[in-house]
């Protein structure tokens, strides 16, 4: 998921930048919980430093109060910004309770609303680079033509999500190093990724044509209308507040199909009206408790 990265100590000089003072950290915390909603401390001042020097040394800036002014009156800038203090860090078949979870208990109620005729749609939240959402695919589609069968037969669609626009792009090429790829199951691997001379691994055409990139601000109007029968969002609202996840958390149960699921993180929970209309059906896995198949 893209999440803002931990990192101790606080903003500090170094040899040859600006010096980011606990007034600028305040006017850029400031910025991003009004922008994405991310709730900066003051133990990310270091992070923080690191991170938007770069920015500054772009833009030909000796100072934070410059930066901060230019942020201020420039939306594209204020958009750079909340990129470079977010980080992506995933991997395939991360937390792999859920996937077995989505394999044995969601998989067979999907193939059954496809067999019917009815759509079924899947939203990674927070996708990062892709590696959760082929994780999903691969879990959807098995390991050979037959159990992937009911994929090409039925209305089915995954949509992966990030407020990052280079790891969308990444989501897109859906390329990985041989390193990247080590979680992924070998009969998964063999059969839905191509291995290329320099070792990288592309995920194939009919996996990848499933799956929809698109850049998007969770706290932003989300252009969706369908409801989705399964949300992962994980290890992503531990970096916003506790009024930040609550609504968040209502905005997805609003958005699942009556009985429909929903993944987090290992370190989260859910909290506010979501608690109430929810149910957990296993390790940070929850069902909507209004009834009926996802």
């Amino acid at each position: 998921m893209t999440v803002l990265a931990s990192s101790a100590g606080t903003g500090a000089t170094l040899a040859g930048t600006a010096e980011l003072r606990p007034a600028q950290f305040r006017d850029i915390a400031a910025i991003m919980q009004r922008e994405a909603r991310i709730h900066l401390v003051e133990a990310k001042m270091t992070l923080v430093h690191s991170r938007l020097s770069r920015r500054l040394r772009e833009h030909g800036l000796s100072s934070f109060v410059d930066y901060v002014s230019l942020v201020q009156r420039d939306a594209e800038e204020r958009h750079a910004m909340v990129v470079a203090l977010t980080t992506n860090h995933t991997h395939f078949f991360r937390e792999n309770h859920h996937f077995d979870h989505l394999r044995r208990e969601v998989l067979p109620q999907l193939q059954d609303r496809a067999r019917k005729g009815e759509k079924v749609r899947i939203w990674s939240a927070g996708c990062s680079s892709g590696e959760e959402v082929y994780s999903i695919a691969m879990c959807l589609a098995g390991d050979g033509p037959t159990s992937a069968a009911w994929l090409q037969q039925g209305d089915v669609r995954l949509l992966a999500t990030d407020i990052a626009p280079h790891v969308v792009q990444s989501v897109q090429d859906a390329r990985y190093s041989a390193a990247t790829v080590e979680p992924v199951p070998e009969s998964y691997r063999r059969r839905w990724m191509r291995a290329e001379s320099n070792g990288d691994h592309v995920v194939v055409e009919p996996l990848r044509e499933l799956v929809a990139a698109r850049v998007l601000n969770l706290f932003e109007p989300w252009p969706m209308r369908r409801k989705y029968d399964v949300i992962f969002c994980r290890n992503v609202m531990i970096y916003f507040d506790d009024t930040a996840k609550a609504e968040l958390e209502a905005r997805f149960v609003e958005m699942l199909a009556p009985g429909g699921y929903l993944y987090i993180g290992h370190s989260e929970r859910l909290i506010g009206p979501a608690a109430r209309q929810m149910k957990p059906v296993g390790q940070t896995i929850y069902a909507r408790n209004d009834g009926g198949a996802a």
